[in-house]
């Protein structure tokens, strides 16, 4: 962990390719003067960590070499079921080649499985360009796997996940409901926490 001092309002990288990520993200950000932006150049990093941390920290860092900002962010996620030891796990975006032969393949491994428990979890890391961990947190959304899909909203294996607190599919959540419990929404409020409070110091 560190200190930085920051402007009353800044710009941080959001170590992604993805540019609807930076979207949502700053959408939930609006009210802290905060734009996240994406890296510079081509975004390619290599992410041979062992642990959702560490892969978020890979591509902080591959994020921070080329980067034009004081801070990179950035997150890794997965899903992990007890029945399987954890797998899907940090290969959750890996498991096969779509979300729909992805979430095929797991429905499959626990067919037989009477233990459906999951997680989905996220690990998001704040470093700053000189590639030093400044911030890093990792949340769990609590709930099981179901027999088929359900739900029409949400993204990658939502639709086979049950969220215990709502006592229904991810899918079936509104995104306004999502973005109060899902592990992504929760980890990024303590970065956001955190940001609100460095920009105050």
């Amino acid at each position: 962990m560190g200190k930085i001092k920051l402007k009353n309002s800044i710009k941080i990288t959001l170590a992604t390719g993805n540019m609807h990520k930076v979207e949502e993200i700053n959408l939930i950000a609006k009210d802290y003067n905060i734009e996240f932006v994406l890296p510079e150049g081509n975004f390619d990093p290599i992410e041979n960590g062992s642990t959702f941390l560490e892969n978020a920290y890979c591509k902080a860092l591959f994020a921070s070499k080329n980067g034009k900002t004081e801070l990179y962010l950035a997150d890794d996620s997965g899903l992990c079921t007890e029945a399987l030891d954890g797998a899907p796990g940090i290969k959750s975006a890996r498991y096969a080649p779509t979300a729909d032969e992805r979430i095929d393949k797991l429905l499959n491994a626990m067919k037989n499985s009477a233990n459906r428990n999951a997680k989905f979890v996220c690990a998001m890391v704040v470093v700053n360009k000189e590639g030093k961990i400044l911030y890093e947190i990792q949340k769990e959304c609590l709930g099981k796997i179901l027999f088929e899909r359900k739900g029409n909203n949400g993204f990658g294996y939502d639709p086979i996940f049950f969220v215990n607190s709502k006592n229904k599919g991810m899918a079936e959540l509104l995104p306004d409901e999502k973005s109060k419990v899902s592990h992504r929404a929760q980890a990024l409020d303590c970065v956001l926490n955190w940001l609100k409070n460095e920009i105050n110091q």
